[in-house]
């Protein structure tokens, strides 16, 4: 048996150093060993691979991702009211894991961590999806990611075309990355309860062709499709500054098309147009 199994319970350890959830942080706890267990199970095998944690907390999923064969887990937490907590779990990961007293957004993940890499985590609502689409940008060089977010959120990342819920962070996400809604789990779950459900999304990188769109290029171009998703594409993409109906045409796609019909496909289509039609 590990030494982990035998820290004490996450409540025991929550009320002994007063760590009450910071509304102001998104903080939400998961004490539910089941829970954490099969969040660490959704990202596959870990063997070799090194974990970066967002937002340990008082470390629940910490501990789950230790009962992995991950090389080491790395934490990082900008609360500091956690670093004495977790000092426990450090202790009993006997060298597997290391705490990172940082903001994430502020964190190379690629300096951090040696490849293989991967990231698990219960995000805190208020910076997850600023986190992601960093991420996104350089998804080639991790393994996987499995995040924790609104179930909301989980829904418009694997949505399809002509759905509710497409829109452009849908096509960011499904253009870099494989995406797959692991689980749900029910607000009742967390300490506090969020007002909403939650859902695990699983996603690993896509091999990119050589000619694919920069980043840049194409958040441009799904942005502007979806700043005005009710109008036609000839309509929404004039913030590009281009003639629109020539842009749409290259890309093979009909003027008349409203941005929520276009699929991954088609909006690569539209940005390597605008990117040649910019070079040109």
């Amino acid at each position: 048996m590990s030494r982990v199994d035998d820290l004490p319970p996450l409540r025991e350890v929550i009320a002994r150093f007063d760590l009450g959830a910071r509304k102001s942080l998104g903080q939400h706890f998961l004490f539910d060993l089941n829970l954490t267990a099969r969040v660490a199970r959704a990202a596959g095998d870990l063997t070799g691979v090194t974990v970066v944690e967002v937002g340990p907390g008082p470390g629940g999923l910490t501990r789950a991702l230790l009962g992995t064969n991950a090389r080491e887990v790395v934490a990082v937490e900008r609360d500091p009211r956690f670093v004495e907590a977790l000092a426990e779990v450090i202790e009993a990961a006997e060298g597997r894991l290391r705490l990172v007293q940082a903001d994430a957004l502020k964190v190379d993940l690629e300096e951090l961590v040696p490849a293989p890499r991967a990231v698990i985590a219960n995000l805190p609502y208020n910076v997850g999806t600023p986190l992601l689409f960093g991420w996104l940008r350089r998804m080639e060089a991790f393994r996987s990611l499995t995040l924790m977010f609104q179930k909301e959120v989980v829904d418009r990342i694997v949505a399809e075309p002509r759905s509710k819920a497409y829109g452009r962070l849908a096509v960011m996400c499904q253009w870099r990355a494989e995406c797959r809604s692991a689980f749900d789990i029910p607000a009742r779950a967390f300490t506090p309860p969020p007002k909403v459900v939650s859902a695990v999304v699983h996603m690993t990188p896509r091999s990119m062709p050589a000619d694919a769109p920069d980043f840049e290029t194409m958040e441009t171009v799904v942005g502007a499709a979806f700043n005005q998703r009710r109008k036609m594409l000839r309509a929404s993409l004039k913030a590009l500054g281009m003639d629109t109906e020539s842009l749409i045409l290259e890309a093979g796609l009909e003027p008349t098309a409203r941005a929520e019909e276009i699929d991954v496909a088609g909006f690569v289509a539209l940005a390597k147009a605008w990117a040649a039609q910019r070079g040109a």
